[in-house]
């Protein structure tokens, strides 16, 4: 119990730390809305037709893991702010139901803010099963890559992206209003060029 409060505290620390360091996105100013608020995005930020930078992230034990591992494989990151939230666990669940399925080659990946508890609590309760879910709650890595990070928030905005299998982003998708779901049928389209 100590111990899981200890990460917890670091973690609320590093998210602190990082969030007075990091540079606002540029490249992705102005495209994200909370309601009628524009967000701010940091980070650095990436481009359809950019190699997809490596990243570090936790699964639901803690265990570290990087881009690199899914070498000569095509990906799909599925981002979303937290797994507890309606659109969020539609997003998911439509991912791991629809998608995964169709395209059992591509490595479904969803990335999240949440600690790792929450996303193994999840999983559990609303059987994912086909799609990986990964915490970027230690280091922040994948958030400050790739300019997703809610400024004062220290979640994720909501995003699609696919990677060939050479990790060259083939298709980006930054969700334009945190409380929309992606456009499933643009996603579906660039998953058939692969």
């Amino acid at each position: 119990m100590i111990r899981i409060a200890l990460f917890s505290l670091s973690c609320c620390l590093t998210s602190a730390a990082f969030a007075a360091s990091s540079a606002i996105n540029q490249l992705d100013a102005g495209h994200v809305m909370a309601g009628e608020k524009p967000v701010v995005l940091l980070g650095q930020g990436v481009k359809q037709g950019d190699i997809a930078p490596n990243f570090k992230v936790v699964d639901d034990k803690f265990m570290p893991i990087e881009l690199t591992q899914f070498k000569n494989k095509p990906v799909l990151i599925s981002v979303v702010p937290s797994l507890d939230t309606g659109i969020c666990s539609l997003q998911t669940k439509h991912f791991n139901e629809t998608v995964a399925a169709q395209y059992p080659d591509v490595e479904m990946l969803t990335i999240s803010a949440d600690l790792p508890f929450a996303q193994k609590r999840f999983c559990k309760a609303e059987n994912i099963d086909k799609v990986t879910t990964l915490s970027d709650s230690v280091w922040h890595d994948f958030g400050e890559k790739y300019g997703l990070i809610i400024q004062d928030m220290g979640l994720l905005s909501r995003a699609v992206f696919i990677l060939n299998k050479d990790h060259k982003i083939i298709y980006k998708q930054l969700v334009p209003v945190l409380s929309k779901e992606p456009e499933y049928a643009n996603v579906e389209a660039a998953l058939k060029t692969l």
